[in-house]
């Protein structure tokens, strides 16, 4: 009778144990707020599923497979509702320096696909993350 090994699961089964997968994320302690970004910094195929009444995103459309481009290098999760949105910029200009996007002429573009949640309701809305926020992250 012979045995069939068991799989290796990564030490610590999170998204990071992929080659290639950086996360960075930056939490307002000001309120219960903040952003993650998931980095690809040589690209990575996405898809996205956008739904609810309110949906708040950026730039998902670069995810549909009839489009140009074929690799995003981050994707971005963010509180505050559509002001949140403004953490992708943050994302990008941090990727835009460490070389990382899509060639065009003589600069790189990084490609950040967002989505924000609605948590307005909690704490103080007026604090919610920003570009800073998302470079920091």
């Amino acid at each position: 009778m012979t045995s069939t090994p068991k799989a290796r699961r990564p030490k610590s089964s999170s998204i990071t144990d992929v080659a290639g997968i950086e996360v960075g994320h930056f939490t307002d302690t000001r309120r219960p707020t903040g952003c993650t970004v998931v980095i690809a910094r040589d690209g990575a195929v996405g898809g996205v599923d956008v739904r609810g009444a309110a949906p708040g995103t950026r730039e998902t459309d670069l995810l549909a497979p009839t489009n140009l481009v074929e690799r995003v290098h981050g994707i971005l999760l963010a509180g505050g509702s559509a002001w949140g949105l403004d953490a992708a910029t943050g994302v990008v200009q941090w990727l835009e320096e460490q070389g990382v996007g899509f060639p065009v002429g003589p600069v790189r573009l990084p490609l950040v696909p967002g989505a924000v949640l609605f948590d307005l309701l909690v704490g103080d809305a007026t604090i919610r993350p920003d570009a800073a926020a998302g470079y920091r992250a």
